[in-house]
């Protein structure tokens, strides 16, 4: 019923005057007719035959080479068979759409007419045209090869984020689109012209100093004075006064010129400044393809800061002075007492109404490296012959009849300091004497020198008895070494004397002797 009315429609009223839109395709591709408004009513007329393509099965569609999608008629493989006038319209024939179709191969001409042309700047991101968008709205687009005809591919994307001049050329891109599982293809050729981007003029600028500038200098110091500009293919000069200023560093005044990032640098340098250059006015002057611009610096002197440097470097030699002095001292410090009193007297402390400088008081050692009689008398006789001590020596200084303990308290008394000495192999004293011994040193407030014997691994399991302990505890210890202590270099001597106080050299009261007693 349908393809009567279409004739009888035509036989009326004849072929519309309207002009067909011409399609050119390049055979083997795909083509997409859009019906845009109207029904799936098309009407083909071809070299061959003419054919109404309307409620046509799939099957005769496909046998055809076409099918009608979306309001769309689709070419799936254009062949010359496929060329000729195309129309679809509804079916009250209130709107029309004409088409005229025509298949090219590669060695016609229109294959080289058929080119889009593109236009793209260097430095910039270009993306080619591959997409057709009428077959985008009907299949899914599953690749996109594009490539270069005159070279390989150029990307998967036709797409390059910095185009260069050396990419201009013919490119042809390959889009595939799958329907009913077998893939087909539409090729668009595009034409690129890359052109050279053109960069805007670069103003010439100075950056810094500020035009009228006023730089606080000193007088006869140096002064460096940098002149910012931009671009660094500008000229940068210094002038003094209407002169230019010398580029030679072996001038009084010069400058020089470096580029930094882009930024042209030109650094005024003044060995020293003197008076005349306060009253010259300094001009940064730049030049650029037909620009120019100037800015003018002058200087102004400022009050001389004080000079910290002599009172730093002072201030280093007084603490480098107090650091070796403090480091002398604690390393000779008894050789440096010693040698005072001595020479001038030093130390001497004023009399205090006893009448010995210092006590020898015996105690048995625990080794066998203790003073033996003939060490005691040198020790004594060195103490009181060579260096002058008031020494009160208890075989020669205790009155007869008196009981020990209450003698060597007395001896306490008299005495400034007292001086424990090892000695053997005499008997070991009660502990009891010991203990009151330590009462009265603390009660007296009597200064004791607590002599050891050098400790070797043979006696280090001899331990002193616990009232020689506290003693040892007390006072000031220092070691004898048998025959390495009777120098009078030694530092056995050094220390003890140290350790005693200054000879006083007051009359010492004579008892008469009695038979010697040792204390340990």
């Amino acid at each position: 019923m349908i393809v009567p009315l279409l004739v009888l429609f035509v036989l009326l009223t004849g072929m519309p005057s309207m002009t067909p839109k011409e399609i050119k395709i390049l055979a083997g591709d795909m083509v997409a007719l859009p019906c845009q408004g109207c029904e799936e009513l098309w009407r083909i007329g071809t070299k061959h035959e003419r054919h109404v393509y309307n409620n046509m099965s799939a099957a005769e569609q496909r046998r055809m080479g076409v099918v009608v999608l979306k309001q769309n008629l689709v070419i799936l493989n254009a062949s010359v068979n496929h060329e000729g006038n195309y129309s679809c319209s509804s079916l009250n024939g209130s709107s029309q759409c004409f088409f005229n179709l025509r298949v090219y191969t590669p060695q016609s001409e229109e294959y080289e007419e058929e080119i889009m042309l593109m236009h793209c700047f260097t430095r910039e991101s270009c993306e080619l045209h591959c997409q057709e968008k009428s077959l985008e709205k009907i299949f899914e687009n599953t690749n996109t090869i594009c490539h270069k005809e005159d070279n390989e591919a150029v990307s998967a994307q036709c797409y390059s984020s910095n185009i260069d001049m050396k990419d201009s050329g013919t490119y042809t891109c390959i889009q595939s689109y799958k329907y009913e599982g077998q893939l087909y293809k539409k090729t668009i050729r595009t034409r690129l012209k890359v052109h050279k981007t053109v960069d805007p003029p670069v103003t010439a600028t100075i950056i810094k100093p500020h035009n009228n500038s006023v730089v606080e200098v000193e007088l006869g110091s140096k002064k460096e004075i940098p002149c910012l500009a931009s671009p660094c293919s500008a000229v940068l000069h210094w002038l003094s006064g209407n002169s230019f200023v010398d580029t030679v560093e072996s001038s009084s005044i010069f400058y020089k010129e470096e580029c930094n990032n882009d930024s042209l640098v030109a650094t005024l340098i003044f060995k020293a400044v003197s008076e005349k250059d306060l009253s010259t006015q300094y001009t940064c002057k730049i030049e650029s393809e037909g620009q120019s611009g100037y800015v003018t610096v002058s200087l102004k002197k400022i009050a001389a800061r004080p000079s910290y440097a002599s009172l730093v470097i002072s201030l280093i030699i007084i603490l480098a002075v107090m650091g070796v002095t403090v480091t002398v001292y604690a390393k000779f410090k008894i050789d440096i007492i010693l040698f005072l009193r001595d020479t001038v007297g030093w130390f001497n402390s004023t009399s205090d109404g006893k009448n010995y400088d210092g006590f020898l008081m015996c105690y048995k050692s625990n080794t066998d490296r203790g003073l033996n009689d003939q060490d005691r008398k040198w020790l004594e006789s060195v103490l009181e012959e060579r260096f002058g001590y008031s020494l009160c020596i208890f075989d020669r200084d205790i009155l007869p009849g008196k009981a020990v303990a209450e003698a060597v308290l007395d001896c306490i008394e008299q005495s400034r300091t007292v001086v424990l000495v090892p000695t053997s192999p005499d008997p070991h004293p009660e502990c009891g004497l010991l203990s009151a011994i330590h009462e009265a040193l603390v009660e007296r407030q009597t200064h004791l020198v607590f002599v050891n014997t050098e400790v070797t691994e043979d006696s280090r399991s001899g331990l002193l008895p616990e009232a020689l302990q506290f003693l040892s505890m007390t006072g000031d210890c220092i070691t004898w070494k048998g025959k390495r202590s009777m120098a009078l270099s030694s530092s056995f001597l050094k220390q003890l004397r140290y350790y005693l106080p200054p000879p006083q050299r007051t009359q010492k009261l004579q008892f008469l002797p009695q038979t010697s007693h040792v204390f340990p």
